[in-house]
């Protein structure tokens, strides 16, 4: 599922969310930036949310 190409987000997070995250990455053998992917993926499939193809956005041309 990942694409060839990836953006890079940046943002601030109680130090203890950031603790439970490294917990819940690491108990699921992941790294932490697969572990947000997953919950944002999770998230979007139980609440209908659309997640726009890779390849679709960069021939529109927009940014996020």
């Amino acid at each position: 599922m990942a694409s060839s190409k990836t953006a890079t987000l940046t943002f601030r997070i109680d130090p203890g969310l950031k603790e439970a995250l490294r917990i819940a990455a690491h108990t699921e053998h992941r790294s932490i930036a697969n572990m947000i992917e997953v919950l944002i993926r999770d998230y979007c499939e139980k609440r209908g949310v659309a997640i726009p193809d890779s390849e679709t956005d960069s021939k529109s041309g927009e940014r996020s």
